[in-house]
């Protein structure tokens, strides 16, 4: 059973006032998301029951939005591919709803795709640890896991996304696959940050050599390499944990946290960066949602550090910008 949250805009719901309110008052991301959105039921294999049993009175709204032409029709439409946890999929929709309105302006329209069973294969803590090194590829279900996400890329496609984003590092080692023919914009979190990182001009720390950058991240994220591709494609000095500092350091962080020793996960993860700043990088790249959250916000080593979904949330703004200042110029 999987769920596709159809965030309609403002003017749909006629609950304009009601939105801003909501956001001003920062209730819970969940919230802020739930009172222009419509959550749609469907089941495995894709379908979606608009019976008026199991809609109530959204029924003939809910079979209006379910018609790809009249879904969404704004040009800056964002389709958002769940990621490997709900939670982490609403942390960045609040994001984008936020940033995208913090000088006023309407929050940008966007549509969720989101599906509790991709979301167990892909947070399976065994499988994190499955990389064959050799060929890069996942051995569990790769085709299957593809073809989901194929599968909601069209989906958000249809309902009139004019742009496509996945919140989730993992996604992103099949992002050639996912991407293939699709006929919207597909950003790349990996390029996102080499973006950000390149407008930054960092200077190297090291006299004559590259601007090094750390990336702490699963086993899995690290061996599909495609933050190191795209870092450096753009002229950084990729720097990794090495192997002692994976199993004795980065690995029982993690698992730490899902044990709920907030405390022991929050040391070991300062000294797994303060272990890469040792090697004279830059910045430190967080490239998984298990070490999101750890450090209190005035931490200094915090300040060393950047979330990729940040990065992802910018150019997806900037990009929407772009578009509305095409279509305003369209306009007159």
């Amino acid at each position: 059973m999987s769920y596709h949250t159809l965030n309609c805009p403002p003017l749909v719901l006629g609950n304009l006032s009601k939105n801003r309110t909501c956001y001003r008052t920062r209730l819970k991301p969940s919230a802020a998301v739930q009172l222009y959105s419509l959550l749609v039921q469907s089941d495995e294999s894709g379908n979606y029951p608009a019976t008026k049993s199991n809609l109530g009175s959204n029924a003939s709204l809910v079979k209006c939005l379910l018609t790809p032409s009249s879904l969404l029709s704004q040009s800056n439409t964002v389709g958002v591919i769940g990621g490997v946890s709900a939670f982490s999929t609403l942390i960045f929709l609040e994001k984008l709803v936020w940033w995208s309105s913090r000088h006023g302006e309407e929050c940008l329209p966007f549509v969720v795709c989101s599906d509790s069973v991709l979301n167990r294969e892909l947070s399976d803590r065994s499988s994190f640890r499955l990389f064959d090194r050799k060929c890069c590829q996942i051995e569990y279900n790769h085709g299957l896991i593809v073809e989901n996400l194929r599968h909601k890329r069209a989906f958000l496609e249809q309902s009139g996304a004019r742009c496509i984003v996945m919140p989730c590092h993992l996604s992103h080692a099949w992002h050639g696959e996912i991407s293939q023919d699709c006929s919207v914009p597909f950003f790349h979190v990996g390029k996102c940050v080499a973006s950000d990182l390149k407008e930054a001009k960092f200077k190297p720390i090291e006299a004559g050599s590259d601007v090094r950058i750390g990336l702490l991240a699963t086993d899995a994220t690290l061996t599909a390499g495609f933050y190191q591709e795209k870092l450096q494609s753009q002229g950084f000095e990729v720097v990794l944990p090495d192997k002692a500092t994976m199993e004795n350091i980065l690995i029982p962080a993690m698992d730490a946290r899902h044990r709920g020793d907030m405390e022991g996960a929050r040391i070991l993860l300062s000294i797994a960066i303060q272990v890469l700043l040792v090697r004279a990088v830059n910045t430190v790249i967080l490239a998984t949602d298990e070490l999101q959250g750890l450090l209190p916000h005035n931490d200094r080593l915090l300040k060393k550090c950047i979330d990729p979904m940040d990065a992802l949330a910018r150019s997806t703004i900037k990009w929407a910008k772009s578009i509305e200042k095409v279509h305003d110029k369209n306009i007159t």
